[in-house]
């Protein structure tokens, strides 16, 4: 699955539910409420800034502040995209970000990325402005990445080129990482996807291999699956991350098959500038990269989070992510980025925000959602909504839809499905105590007492919360 396919999920993800966005609403004090998690579910990006983490999501841009340890959402910000994020790339008070929609393009017969061009911020997100997408058309011109080097903006615009802009944003320029005419419709190594400035070295990842320049874009050395004989797994190269100690100095990639029949979808690093490529994680799609001293983070695509703790030599797969104090899972294999900061872990998925504080013991989970029972929102909903138990929230090939409600005091809960002739399917949960007040839910994996999984059609669902009453809810289920 390409990397549009996976933002085209992630937009859709993000738009499936009327998510809660307690925000900032541009005015960062104290005086302002802060949301328990980012924006949206699906975080497509995480990047460490200023006294702060940003989250890029399919409801928009958030950040966690290490000062006050609370999470900030911006919303209806002037200036600020206010659409799915594609890309962050932020340094001390400096914060770049893009944003995409999906859209169908009549001529085409098809729906498309659409770019929605950057927002960038000198004073750590407290003001920001905006530049339309560079580029003739924004169809299929996504920004997926950004670096700066040496004063000038680098963007990997899949549609729209290695994009350039040596006077902070007035003035773009449309390259390429090599000495050809641009030309994207013929030539794969004019898609960029990944940019990366390693101690003044620039680094571009496209779909048709890895480049490098030693003088900011003068010139460039091209790295592909068929011209050395220790290369990448693949030339289609969707991020790239730099991890230097005392001891060791690696480009990593993530390098996945592109057109070539031999290529296969790997984690791909060099220590000596690209003249030779080592090959790890065979057959994942790896997707973000996270250190800390000789640790490697890589999230990935297909099975969650792995770890090497000795520079990629040794890995291993972390579990299933589970919040042992709720109940709480991530019901997804699909893990977009990852980063350590002061001995914590986060991971982003395409189902929440999850931190581990111990090397995955334990962790704390972080979920956007629309609070029940309160302005006028009902006590109970389902999402996502239509659901398929065969595409949403996959895990361990089972899909998983959630049953949210609240609670006014301590209480005991029962949850019950129903089909569309009101004869019982399945017992959710019976007498569950749930501390009150706040916020709960519970997960139904779509199959009835029997283990058959549901037919296609309406249910409902009624939550029985004891002293409280019982609340009905409806589920579609399409596969």
């Amino acid at each position: 699955m390409n990397r549009t396919i996976i933002f085209a999920l992630l937009f859709c993800l993000g738009s499936s539910v009327s998510f809660s966005k307690v925000s900032m609403h541009y005015k960062l004090d104290k005086d302002n409420a802060s949301s328990n998690g980012p924006a949206g579910n699906g975080i497509s990006d995480m990047v460490a800034g200023k006294n702060c983490l940003w989250f890029g999501s399919g409801n928009g841009l958030s950040r966690y502040n290490f000062i006050t340890n609370e999470f900030e959402t911006f919303e209806n910000v002037p200036g600020l995209v206010n659409d799915p994020i594609s890309a962050i790339y932020a340094k001390g008070d400096t914060v770049f970000v893009s944003a995409a929609i999906d859209t169908f393009v009549q001529a085409l017969d098809d729906i498309v990325d659409w770019g929605k061009g950057f927002s960038f911020s000198f004073d750590n997100g407290r003001t920001w402005s905006y530049i339309p997408q560079p580029g003739v058309t924004p169809g299929q011109n996504v920004t997926w990445d950004f670096t700066i080097l040496d004063g000038v903006i680098w963007g990997a615009s899949f549609g729209g080129g290695l994009l350039k802009s040596a006077d902070w944003g007035a003035t773009w320029e449309s390259t390429t990482p090599d000495t050809l005419v641009y030309d994207p419709n013929h030539n794969l190594n004019h898609l960029p996807f990944s940019v990366l400035n390693a101690d003044g070295i620039l680094w571009v990842g496209t779909s048709g291999g890895l480049n490098k320049s030693m003088d900011n874009g003068e010139t460039w050395t091209h790295f592909t699956f068929s011209n050395q004989p220790e290369h990448i797994s693949g030339n289609w190269v969707v991020n790239l991350a730099h991890q230097k100690t005392a001891e060791r100095d690696i480009i990593w990639a993530c390098t996945w098959k592109a057109a070539g029949k031999n290529e296969y979808y790997a984690v791909s690093k060099t220590e000596n500038g690209g003249r030779s490529w080592d090959v790890v994680l065979e057959g994942e799609r790896a997707y973000n990269f996270a250190f800390d001293g000789a640790n490697v983070y890589v999230a990935t695509w297909t099975n969650g989070l792995f770890k090497s703790p000795d520079y990629g030599k040794t890995w291993y797969n972390f579990a299933p992510i589970k919040q042992e104090k709720t109940g709480e899972r991530v019901y997804t294999k699909e893990y977009y980025s990852v980063h350590t900061e002061n001995g914590r872990v986060w991971v982003g998925t395409q189902d929440g925000l999850a931190r581990t504080t111990n090397n995955g013991y334990t962790w704390d989970l972080f979920r956007a959602f629309q609070p029940t029972g309160q302005s006028g929102e009902p006590r109970t909903y389902a999402y996502p909504n239509p659901f398929s138990p065969k595409r949403d929230n996959l895990l361990n090939n089972e899909g998983h839809v959630r049953l949210q409600y609240n609670t006014k005091e301590d209480t005991y809960v029962t949850i019950k499905i129903y089909d569309y002739a009101m004869d019982l399917v399945t017992t959710v949960c019976e007498n569950q105590f749930r501390p009150g007040p706040g916020d709960y839910n519970n997960v139904w994996d779509g199959r009835n007492d029997y283990g058959d999984e549901a037919a296609n059609g309406v249910y409902f669902y009624s939550v029985e919360i004891d002293g409280d009453g019982t609340y009905w809810g409806k589920i579609m289920i399409v596969n």
